[in-house]
Parts: structure tokens; C-alpha cells; sequence
């Protein structure tokens, strides 16, 4: 399989574990939070791929995105543009690095809907998994971009 493929099947393996029922039972909670992890692991892993894709033709030895994004990476310009969007606070790559550092602690990226009458729901608050797919979707559209200018190499 090729990179190219590697890193779309990972995005559409994503998006099909975010759309999974999580049931209605006393282990949906748990359920849903599983699913978010599975999904936000997948993106990360697409993320890897992504980079050893676009970086073929410069033959790095690494494709680790903690190498590769860090502002000592190498100079290639399909990084430097990915590690832009890094530190753009609304950008899909500045999301997903911030889950998967959650993801990687003991805090975790799921979260558990507390069921609190007492407490006052804010309308505006995107579920994790809602969050995914709004970020799936532009990272699709950005992947697209790159892979156009890494095919001029």
C-alpha cells in the first residue's frame, strides 16, 4: 500500500469509528469515549503517514510527527507549511496536536458527559467527536493542497 493510500484509508477509518452507535445503555459513556480515542488515534496515525507521503521525495529516515513538525525538522517546504498551521490556534493541526498530547497523558482526549441537573449546559460546547469530524473534514481539504505541491518535486 502506498503512503498516499496508507493516509486515506486511516482518515476514512476515522470518520466510520465517529459515526458508530454507542448504544443507550449504562456503558455508552465508556462506549463513546472509546470511540473518540480509537478515532483521534487513527488521525494521528494519518498524520504519520501524511507526513511520510509529502516528504517522499526529500528520502527522510524519519516520519515521526514529533520530529518532523519540530521547528528543527528539516527544511522542507511541505513541513515548514504544516508547522505554520501548528501554531495557528484554529487550525486542524493545532487541534489534533493538542488531543493526542491529551490523548498520550493520563487525563485522556474522551470525554464523559456529566449528567448534571444543577449545571447549566452551554449550547456553543462541540462533543470530541463532533470536533473530530470538523477537523477530519479540513485536514482533508488542506491534505489535498500538499499533496499537490509535493507531487511538483
Amino acid at each position: 500500500m502506498s503512503p498516499r493510500s496508507r493516509t486515506n484509508q486511516l482518515l476514512y477509518q476515522a470518520e466510520l469509528l465517529i459515526g458508530l452507535p454507542t448504544g443507550s445503555d449504562e456503558h455508552t459513556p465508556a462506549r463513546q469515549m472509546a470511540i473518540e480515542e480509537s478515532a483521534l488515534a487513527l488521525f494521528e496515525l494519518a498524520l504519520n503517514s501524511l507526513l511520510k507521503e509529502v516528504t517522499e521525495h526529500a528520502r527522510l529516515n524519519e516520519h515521526g510527527w514529533q520530529v518532523l513538525l519540530n521547528e528543527e525538522g528539516p527544511a522542507v517546504a511541505e513541513l515548514q507549511r504544516l508547522r505554520d498551521m501548528r501554531y495557528q490556534s484554529d487550525s486542524w493541526l493545532h487541534w489534533l496536536i493538542e488531543q493526542v498530547d491529551k490523548l498520550h497523558s493520563d487525563e485522556g482526549a474522551g470525554k464523559r458527559v456529566v449528567q448534571n441537573p444543577a449545571m447549566i449546559a452551554v449550547g456553543s460546547q462541540m462533543s470530541v467527536a463532533d470536533q473530530l469530524l470538523t477537523n477530519l473534514h479540513a485536514a482533508k481539504r488542506d491534505i489535498a493542497s500538499l499533496r499537490e505541491t509535493s507531487q511538483e518535486w
